[in-house]
């Protein structure tokens, strides 16, 4: 009489285990494509203010400008002087809000560090799978 077994064949374990990695591999595929999709949107956001900071500053100063320059002039500074001391102070103020943008941008991480880790624990995990 045949006896039944409960305990699977090596080609089958080979079988699941090939399906597992293949399944494992998918999914981490996933994770990486989510994170960087995440790491995008934060890359995005400063981006986004790094415009909106050189719109307030050309909106913002043009007419301004022209009136300190003009005020300067009236003051008795020669119209050529006046226009390079206000020029000199606005690119010292674009200067600052660049530097906070890309302090923004370098903040963010754009490495995959949970699909890092999760890789780790599926090597481990497969090692411990092998017999």
């Amino acid at each position: 009489m045949a006896q039944l077994r409960d305990e699977k064949s090596l080609g089958d374990l080979f079988s699941d285990l090939a399906q597992d990695t293949s399944s494992l591999v998918r999914q981490e595929v996933q994770l990486a494509k989510t994170e960087l999709t995440q790491s995008a949107s934060e890359i995005g956001k400063a981006v986004g203010f790094m415009v909106v900071a050189g719109a307030i500053a050309y909106a913002g100063f043009l007419a301004i400008l022209a009136a300190i320059i003009l005020g300067l002039w009236d003051a008795g500074m020669e119209g050529w002087v006046a226009a390079l001391i206000v020029g000199v102070v606005v690119i010292a103020i674009s200067i600052i809000l660049i530097q906070r943008a890309r302090s923004m941008m370098q903040a963010s991480n754009l490495a995959p560090r949970r699909t890092v880790a999760s890789l780790k624990e599926d090597t481990e995990w497969v090692k411990e799978q092998m017999p």
